[in-house]
């Protein structure tokens, strides 16, 4: 299972899913997706997101196994 702090991170920077959807060329509803966990990202994606928070993949996304 993919676990993500983007929900969280994206709160702490007032961002809204729209916003964070805009900046790496995505849909708000694929966002909300990755927040809820229902939509694990291709790689460039996940790079993507965790760029626009100055982070790694890693500090991002985590995957427990189940």
């Amino acid at each position: 299972m993919l676990e993500t702090k983007i929900k969280t991170l994206r709160q702490e920077r007032g961002m809204d899913q729209s916003q964070l959807a805009q900046l790496v060329g995505v849909r708000r509803e694929t966002i909300g997706r990755l927040e809820k966990g229902l939509y694990n990202p291709s790689l460039k994606l996940a790079m993507d997101i965790a760029h626009v928070f100055g982070l790694t993949v890693e500090e991002v996304f985590t995957f427990r196994e189940e």
